[in-house]
């Protein structure tokens, strides 16, 4: 075998390969087909020694090097895509594990919300006591502030400040008082009937302002705590009947869910765009795969170089 017919040869082994590799990976049956084909053609030169081998080279010239370009300028733009969709997931990674901060998931609300039941059951017992003693001791647990500020912007849920207003006024005549809390005379009566049993129900807030609500064990009554002011008053429960209680999942962990569901759909978007082929390039493959399979290709090669031309031509277009 002459060296020109050899090298010619290798070469197109070479640009063979190359066409391999980017039918795996765009993982289309037009262009798997045009690898087969092509090797069809490159094994007819390898086998007959009297066939011109520089007609295979300018077939691969014109058309094979010509689909490749396409193809890696199509995976380019591909692959540059996907890198930005996965730049996206990849933030919202990092901000899914900052959001993570088990100080603030529901799990620790629930706990807290409990021990801050116990901390205002305390307090109003012992309330109760100092009022009935005339005292002037502070009854009030200590950071029994603490609980609102923690979770209050996550947990808590958005009314109007009329609703606020409205439902912390109060007349000075129908109410206990002392340095430290100031309660409805009505409600340390239900308290003591109840021996001081309640748990947390809610929280309001409406700007910085934030109430607490609770929630008699045995009873189906409601009170507020206002801690800005130590209050303690009834509270009318249908004032806030059109809040959707259904989920207790704090803003953070609903961001969380939201965040974890984009990246579900950002990194399936991202497998069908790394092999994403514009329709167009796609009718215009069938058709290359037709004309090489159809033309003899001997006799009629200026016609796969009418097909390369075109290729060529989508390499400036703004299809990609």
């Amino acid at each position: 075998m002459d060296e020109n017919r050899l090298n010619i040869l290798n070469q197109s082994n070479r640009m063979l390969s190359k066409l391999q590799l980017l039918s795996v990976y765009f993982g289309d049956d037009v262009i798997y087909k045009i690898y087969l084909r092509s090797q069809v053609i490159h094994k007819l030169f390898e086998a007959n020694t009297e066939l011109d081998v520089n007609k295979l080279d300018l077939f691969h010239l014109q058309f094979t090097q010509s689909l490749i370009d396409l193809l890696r300028k199509i995976k380019k733009n591909n692959e540059g895509n996907v890198s930005l969709l996965f730049d996206e997931i990849q933030i919202n990674r990092e901000m899914i594990e900052r959001l993570n901060d088990p100080t603030y998931t529901i799990a620790n609300f629930n706990l807290e919300k409990q021990r801050q039941a116990l901390k205002v059951n305390l307090s109003l017992r012992k309330l109760f006591q100092v009022l009935s003693d005339s005292g002037n001791d502070n009854p009030l647990s200590k950071n029994i502030n603490s609980f609102s500020s923690r979770f209050s912007a996550d947990f808590f849920y958005t009314v109007s400040n009329e609703l606020i207003e409205e439902a912390t006024a109060y007349n000075l005549a129908d109410v206990y008082k002392n340095p430290y809390a100031t309660i409805q005379r009505k409600l340390m009566g239900v308290l003591c009937k109840y021996d001081f049993k309640t748990e947390f129900y809610c929280g309001l807030k409406s700007g910085s302002q934030v109430i607490e609500v609770y929630k008699f064990v045995d009873a189906d009554r409601y009170f507020l705590y206002v801690p800005a002011d130590n209050l303690f008053v009834f509270f009318d429960l249908g004032k806030i009947s059109g809040i959707d209680m259904s989920t207790n999942l704090s803003k953070k962990e609903r961001l969380v869910y939201e965040l974890k569901d984009k990246n579900d759909k950002l990194e399936g978007n991202a497998a069908a765009m790394k092999a994403f082929m514009p329709p167009e390039i796609k009718a215009l493959l069938a058709d290359d795969y037709k004309k090489i399979t159809d033309i003899n290709f001997l006799e009629n090669i200026s016609n796969v170089d009418v097909q390369a031309n075109i290729l060529k031509s989508m390499l400036n277009t703004d299809i990609i």
